[in-house]
């Protein structure tokens, strides 16, 4: 896990290199044809990518973008009505029959389809008018590292080429060189103030939110942590109830719009008795651990999660707990 991570900013650096051409003209299409909305279906990892590029697309483009539950295709079989609409389905196999399914059953309903998967000639890519290569090599982990960040970089080189920010597709340019810095950050306070915990919660915002997402999932299976994670909105409307003294809280404040009500929510956290684990940028005087800034605000995420996974590897190990092996997982989740 730890080894794999750390390679992301290589393969990072060569799908900028090698997608170049295809994002260019697939950029062109989505322009000359704008989407009306689009939907996304993923699962686990996969699927915080995708909320973190429907973030993206809403943001820049204000396309509406709703995830949707394969279920109502292998289950449900919804009658999608689809015609101007694009379907993105994420997954890092392709191989899954419940997403290939929904994806032959949006193409049915008119939807435009692409597919971001990590495998070539995967059921997924075959399924999906589009196919976008994530390029981040094999994966023996169970725990995704270097592909979620592959998929988060490939979502942020579509909404550059296909939207108007320049200033985004300048700075993910700069990406590989600033993931290797997030990389080396050294967050061994967090190892130290988790190492007995049972629950936690995660909090993010805005497109940080994905990320939060994703290392509660990894505290989940890497480190058997019940971790839950939360939008800094969201946390006020009921799970502040479960704060108590002690409690950990581990908070993503990177630089940008979010990070003022991120930091004011960190000193309320404090302020009832919690234990809160501030991650934010060299500015920030009280924070505990330190997040390289990624460039760009829609950027951040990546360096956050880029330091966290050396963490959690480190956690899972002090915790006595195989990272590269989870109890009851398997790499490729076929599920219906």
């Amino acid at each position: 896990m730890l080894d794999e991570a750390r390679n992301a900013p290589e393969r990072i650096h060569g799908q900028l290199q090698r997608n170049a051409e295809v994002l260019a003209a697939l950029g062109e299409r989505l322009r000359q044809a704008p989407p009306q909305g689009a939907v996304t279906v993923a699962r686990g990892s996969s699927d915080h990518a995708a909320a973190y590029l429907a973030y993206l697309v809403m943001k820049h483009l204000g396309v509406p973008v709703a995830s949707l539950p394969p279920s109502l295709a292998t289950l449900a079989e919804a009658p999608w009505r689809l015609a101007g609409q694009l379907a993105v389905a994420i997954s890092q196999s392709g191989q899954s029959p419940d997403l290939v399914t929904a994806q032959r059953a949006l193409a049915g309903g008119g939807a435009r389809t692409l597919a971001l998967v990590n495998t070539p000639q995967s059921p997924l890519g075959a399924a999906s008018d589009d196919e976008l290569p994530l390029y981040a090599g094999e994966e023996r982990s169970v725990a995704a590292t270097k592909s979620y960040l592959a998929t988060l970089s490939a979502a942020a080189q579509l909404v550059a080429g296909w939207g108007p920010d320049c200033a985004l597709g300048e700075a993910l340019a700069g990406l590989p060189e600033r993931l290797a810095r997030a990389a080396e950050q050294d967050w061994s306070p967090a190892i130290e103030a988790l190492v007995g915990v049972d629950r936690m919660m995660v909090i993010g915002r805005g497109a940080g939110l994905a990320v939060a997402q994703e290392a509660a999932l990894k505290f989940k299976e890497t480190c058997a942590i019940q971790a839950e994670p939360f939008s800094g909105a969201e946390v006020r409307h009921g799970p502040m109830a479960l704060i108590e003294a002690g409690y950990p809280v581990l908070v993503f404040a990177p630089p940008g719009a979010e990070q003022a009500g991120l930091l004011e929510l960190a000193d309320w956290l404090e302020g009832v008795g919690a234990r809160v684990l501030l991650a934010a940028d060299a500015g920030v005087a009280r924070r505990r651990l330190t997040l390289t800034d990624a460039g760009h605000d829609d950027l951040q995420p990546l360096s956050v999660i880029q330091s966290f996974y050396g963490m959690a590897a480190g956690l899972a190990e002090a915790r006595g707990s195989d990272p590269d092996r989870p109890r009851h997982l398997r790499k490729v989740t076929r599920t219906l």
